[in-house]
């Protein structure tokens, strides 16, 4: 057991060459036999190794994540608002702002700890009980119980228990889609391979978390629990550490700067206040809590809640379902897309593409698995009975098949294997009754596939003729063992240098390959054995097959490319089918191709080149993806990741959005993401960034309206100050219009439609923060209109005699009535407001505005609300100064529009 120690104690690399030895030389290492370990070595290894169950890792308790959840500066500051607001009696107000520090920690605290489900769901993918050989007979053991050395025994539809070096295998195949992303079940056998072969090269190993769907084996337990390739990703997961969102980042570089500026202000205030204009000590405060209250945008953090929840309504409606609500405007930052390829970019239908005979070649355009669609010769559609040898290798391929096709309500389905299934629609295409094909040439006999002799043929009795045998498989062995060609005219010796060219085209052109041959046996022939078949036979042709893309992603990432955001196809298939499915979705004019095996011998240098330079990264790891992820965004760059498997987890918890496939992801990938995807279609994540980039905008207007406002209010009350003259509005009138307009005009910009040309627009900067060069001079320019307003027509109330109640009140309906007109300038951030869209505006703007103005008539007019804000009915003469003054606001800020566009354009 020493090198076995070594081995499992050592480098993870080291460890896993366990692919590149004999079994006997595997056997020997783990000091194993065929006949199972004995005695009481099983318990004696089980206390050296441990169970074979993926470690649980310490978890904070659920009081201290939910407490965790204030520790926040954003938060601190809310809670100071609410004191503030509080301490001046709106007790209203107060309960408010605590509600949203509440709900804002309720949600954290659901959505945190989404790692330690990602690892209970990889968990659940060991099956509790395995079949073994111990004594020398076969047991049923816990599947936590196998221990390193066990001899454990494989059927199909088992999950393989642990990591396993196959000793024997028969026909076995398995589908390892959960840890490489390969779309088509993988045969085995128990021939060494590469050591340095990538996963799903391995062809001598099962590894743990897989399914065997076709096949029966033995293998010896090389790796259990943590040590396995499962459990290295568990680990992987558990490292990982989860980024901040850029939307979490930067309200938190924004709480930092508003508490800094609030706080620096308002001592500055108050001390100028006290010392050189002699306020009174509790006036002095008073105003100081006014400019507190102004100028702290506290309703801010619960309508960007609404727009963000607004948003995953809306991606909801386009099938993306968003589980964390950051992810919603990080969607509209994203510039990397890295998507998997099968069943995201691609149909996940496998689908006969082109067919070549001796003599034609035919290209066959397909709908998935329906049994129909045409055949095409030089681009012109043909009749396929013209061609005696395209309707019998379809032939061929029909009964040499075990596969069945079926109809369902969305479409057609395989029962059997997705390659085979795209073979039986082949022949339906040809013209061929699929039912009486199969029933007039009866089955008497057949030759499995087996990864050995890499073939399957079937032999088929024919009413009044000798019977034939069908075989299929890989072209370089089939056409090995042909000595003839079929052609209209008849068989001729066949070219076998030609037929090899033809294939390795058809390869390079990212397609499966498949040859069918066929040969007469002599009459009364009831079965067939290996010699039978493997020479003398007359090649039908060569049959490719594709995973054709998507439509409506070629569409997709068109629109990606017109965005800025570079998409790139990181599989677990093979490099030159991965790069031609990358030409035809448009992905790149000339798509570059990485193998995971060039990563590996790559200096982190060339690496972070080629993560940048190259589309496609082909027969990836989980570390590779993992590195990827990493090295794209080690240049600031936002990257969304798709995935559906297992090794997909780590990659998706590292990015900036990971999306997991709704449809075929496994749960520990769905936990480890920020989104789901209910159709699996990378056309629903670029709709997902269109709705991210509108709710990125709709959180700009909600910024560029919101700290305006607040802006005027506050430098109101510092100039009142500053030039000793009677403060135009109090605090608790401040809170009102806060409080009415936040809800009620703010809340209206989070419903607004996407804007003409988001998609046409480059993915923003990623540092890029919330208060841009732009947004910081609107914010002044904005709130020096606002205070010339507000000056104005207190200054104009007071001249005419006017007492100081009627005078503030006035002054809260034009701050009132300038935020509304403002409204309708912000609601278009890359257009003009002065269109008839821009005035008739949308039901909410319109509902919004409808409520202020109710609002506003309440707070002028009715005796209960003067009695709590002084306030004093106002003449209509005077209101529709009110109106004028909000008007002219909005003229001179489309004005400023126009000419920041032009110097905009001529920079």
């Amino acid at each position: 057991m020493a090198e076995a120690d070594r081995r499992r104690g050592g480098d993870r690399r080291d460890a896993h060459d366990w692919h590149a030895l004999e079994p006997a030389q595997a056997l020997a290492i783990l000091d194993a036999s065929a006949g199972g370990l004995a005695g009481d070595e099983p318990a004696r290894r089980l206390a050296r190794y441990g169970p074979n169950r993926l470690p649980r890792g310490r978890h904070r308790s659920a009081l201290r994540r939910f407490i965790g959840q204030f520790d926040n500066l954003l938060i601190y500051v809310l809670l100071a608002a609410a004191v503030l607001a509080g301490a001046i009696g709106h007790f209203t107000d107060a309960a408010v702002i605590a509600a949203v520090v509440l709900v804002n920690a309720v949600i954290g605290f659901v959505q945190e700890g989404r790692a330690e489900r990602a690892l209970d769901a990889i968990r659940g993918m060991i099956d509790p009980t395995a079949s073994a050989i111990r004594d020398g007979r076969r047991t049923t053991l816990r599947a936590e119980a196998i221990v390193p050395g066990d001899v454990v025994l494989l059927e199909a539809g088992d999950r393989v228990p642990a990591d396993l070096r196959l000793l024997r295998a028969r026909n076995l195949r398995v589908d390892e889609a959960v840890l490489t992303g390969e779309s088509v079940p993988v045969d085995k056998g128990v021939a060494p391979v590469d050591p340095a072969a990538a996963l799903g090269d391995r062809t001598s190993m099962a590894f743990s978390g897989t399914f065997v769907t076709a096949g029966q084996a033995t293998g010896v337990a090389v790796e259990t629990g943590g040590a396995t390739e499962l459990g290295r990703i568990s680990a992987m997961i558990g490292a990982v550490e989860r980024l901040a969102t850029p939307l979490v980042r930067q309200m938190d570089r924004f709480a930092r700067q508003v508490t800094v500026l609030v706080l620096g202000l308002s001592v500055l205030v108050f001390g100028y206040a006290v010392w050189f204009r002699s306020y009174p000590l509790d006036e002095a405060f008073m105003a100081v809590v006014g400019l507190a209250v102004a100028a702290i945008p506290e309703g801010l953090p619960a309508v960007m809640t609404i727009a963000l929840a607004v948003g995953v309504q809306r991606m909801a409606a386009r099938n993306a379902i968003v589980r964390r609500l950051p992810a919603v405007e990080t969607l509209g930052s994203v510039s990397v897309i890295c998507s998997d390829k099968t069943g995201t970019l691609t149909r996940n239908e496998m689908t006969v593409s082109a067919v070549e005979t001796a003599l034609t070649d035919f290209r066959v355009e397909s709908d998935g698995y329906r049994p129909s669609g045409r055949f095409l010769v030089a681009g012109e559609p043909v009749d396929p009975p013209a061609y005696p040898v395209l309707e019998e290798l379809a032939l061929a391929a029909l009964l040499c098949n075990d596969a069945h096709l079926r109809g369902t309500d969305g479409g057609w389905a395989v029962d059997g294997d997705p390659m085979e299934g795209a073979l039986v629609a082949f022949a339906g295409k040809a013209g061929h009754d699929l039912t009486a094909a199969r029933a007039g040439l009866a089955r008497l006999d057949e030759i499995p596939f087996d990864s050995r002799h890499r073939y399957m043929a079937t032999l088929h009795a024919r009413p009044g003729r000798a019977p034939v045998v069908y075989v299929k498989g890989a072209p370089e062995r089939i056409v090995e063992m042909c000595t003839a060609e079929a052609t209209p005219d008849g068989d001729r010796p066949i070219d076998l240098e030609r037929w090899h060219r033809r294939t390795e085209a058809l390869a390079a052109d990212g397609q499966r390959v498949l040859a069918v041959a066929r040969r007469a046996m002599p009459p009364g022939t009831e079965d067939i054995r290996p010699e039978d078949v493997e020479a003398g036979l007359t090649l039908l042709g060569l049959v490719g097959l594709i995973d054709p893309p998507r439509p409506e992603a070629i569409a997709a990432v068109a629109e990606c490319r017109s965005a800025g955001i570079r998409v790139k196809m990181i599989t677990g298939d093979h490099g030159a089918t991965a790069q031609a499915i990358a030409r035809q979705l448009g992905l790149d004019d000339d798509p570059r191709a990485v193998t995971g095996h060039d990563l590996d011998r790559m200096a982190d240098d060339d690496f972070h080149r080629h993560a940048q330079e190259a589309t496609v990264f082909a027969r990836t790891s989980p570390e590779h993806k993992l590195r990827l992820v990493e090295s794209l965004q080690a240049d600031g760059s936002i990257i969304a990741m798709t995935g559906d498997g297992v090794n997909d987890a780590p990659a998706l918890k590292r990015a900036d959005v990971g999306v997991a496939m709704g449809g075929k992801g496994t749960e520990a990938a769905k936990e480890a993401s920020e989104m789901v995807l209910a159709d699996d279609n990378f056309a629903s994540i670029v709709a997902a960034v269109r709705e991210g980039r509108t709710v990125y905008d709709n959180l700009t207007k909600v910024i560029a309206w919101t700290l305006p406002t607040n802006g005027g209010e506050a430098f109101t009350i510092v100039l009142a100050i500053l030039f000793g003259l009677t403060v135009p509005v109090t605090p608790v009138q401040i809170l009102w219009i806060n409080m009415i307009t936040a809800v009620a005009l703010g809340l209206a910009l989070a419903f607004e439609p996407t804007e003409p040309g988001t998609m046409r627009r480059s993915a923003r900067p990623a540092g890029q923060g919330l208060l841009t060069r732009r947004l910081l001079w609107r914010i002044a320019f904005v709130s020096g209109l606002m205070v010339a307003g507000t000056f104005g027509i207190y200054a104009w109330a007071t001249a005419r005699g006017l007492d100081i109640e009627t005078a503030r009140t006035m002054v809260v309906n034009v701050l009132v009535v300038m935020e509304i007109f403002y409204l309708f300038s912000v609601r278009y951030v890359h257009g003009t407001a002065l269109t008839w869209r821009g005035v008739l505006g949308t039901p909410a703007v319109l509902m919004g505005v409808g409520a202020v103005v109710v609002a506003q008539f309440a707070f002028t007019y009715l005796p209960v609300m003067q009695a709590v804000f002084a306030s004093r009915p106002v003449a209509l003469p005077d209101g529709l100064v009110i109106v004028a003054v909000g008007a002219a606001l909005l003229a001179v800020v489309e004005i400023e529009k126009r000419v920041a566009e032009r110097i905009g354009r001529r920079g």
